[in-house]
């Protein structure tokens, strides 16, 4: 069966406690486990200490054939970020802002430039998205339609090549909006006057929603994803973009989110998520599953950060 594991962002340490506490072992060049394989839910780099380290054990896991992995939005972003907009010399398709070298600079300032390289060359493999049968996994969302979109393209540009990076970064074409549903998640606009200042200190006006339930007669301080009590008493919109998770449909699991409960548990009786905020003194949360259709919160498993005890 599958052990799932949420978003790492270059926390090699812990991953390896974690990895240990799930009863693998490094075997040669890579961790395994006897009878169990590892699922990654994305987002290996960025913001952490050990990002190269991170990237490598992730890797070694799946090229061995002891893990899968679907790609979260930091490795998307990181693809962009490196790719020449052919359109316009010296430009990127992730333009080099302040926002975008800050977000990326950990990054780059670990990697030497080769295995950088030897990264992105790795990202590019990874799917979107997984359906194992009996579960699924992806790193914000799963919307069928746009789960649908992204592999059309992926066929017809040949993979996840430069021309496909082109076209999923442009702004509002049907490619770019099903990116970044998909990876990113949907999002709400906020009534007016009223924003939100998320875990790197930006003020948004827009905010992360449960997605896999129904708008109807939730609230804003409910429906945001976490949710948030300093948020305004009444219902969100009732055409807010939701893709609702119905009951009958097998467990999915997912990242990104980060979750700032000290506790994991599942969302729904077939939704979960596994990003508790290890980038900022939260877990690194993996889930344990054996082919249950009704998730369980005993099967979370949680390493601490390291830096947990100076950022509380």
């Amino acid at each position: 069966m599958y052990d799932i594991i949420g978003d790492i962002h270059g926390h090699a340490d812990e991953l390896v406690e974690l990895l240990s506490q799930l009863g693998y072992r490094e075997d040669r060049d890579s961790f395994r486990h006897p009878h169990r394989k590892v699922v990654f839910c994305g987002d290996f780099i960025d913001r952490g200490p050990q990002i190269p380290e991170a990237v490598r054990i992730a890797r070694s896991m799946v090229l061995h054939d002891a893990a899968l992995a679907v790609m979260g939005n930091h490795e998307f972003n990181a693809l962009a970020y490196h790719t020449e907009d052919p359109e316009n010399p010296g430009q990127f398709l992730r333009p080099h802002d302040a926002h975008n070298q800050r977000q990326h600079a950990s990054t780059v300032n670990q990697f030497q430039r080769s295995d950088l390289q030897h990264a992105l060359n790795w990202f590019q493999t990874l799917p979107v998205a997984l359906d194992l049968g009996n579960l699924r996994i992806v790193h914000a969302c799963w919307s069928p339609a746009d789960l649908q979109s992204i592999n059309a393209a992926l066929v017809e540009f040949g993979g996840m090549t430069d021309e496909f990076l082109k076209s999923a970064m442009t702004r509002n074409s049907d490619l770019f909006n099903s990116v970044e549903c998909v990876l990113k998640g949907p999002e709400l606009a906020l009534p007016t006057g009223v924003t939100v200042t998320d875990k790197e200190g930006n003020v948004r006006k827009r905010v992360r929603i449960r997605w896999f339930d129904s708008p109807v007669q939730r609230s804003w301080s409910e429906y945001a994803l976490p949710s948030k009590n300093d948020l305004p008493p009444s219902y969100v919109p009732k055409m807010a973009a939701a893709v609702p998770y119905t009951a009958d449909q097998p467990p999915v699991f997912f990242g990104h989110y980060w979750l700032p409960d000290d506790q994991p548990c599942p969302l729904k009786h077939n939704v979960a998520c596994l990003d508790y905020s290890i980038a900022k003194g939260g877990f690194l949360t993996a889930y344990r599953f054996d082919g249950e259709q009704i998730l369980l919160p005993e099967k979370f498993v949680t390493v601490p950060s390291r830096s947990r005890g100076a950022v509380e």
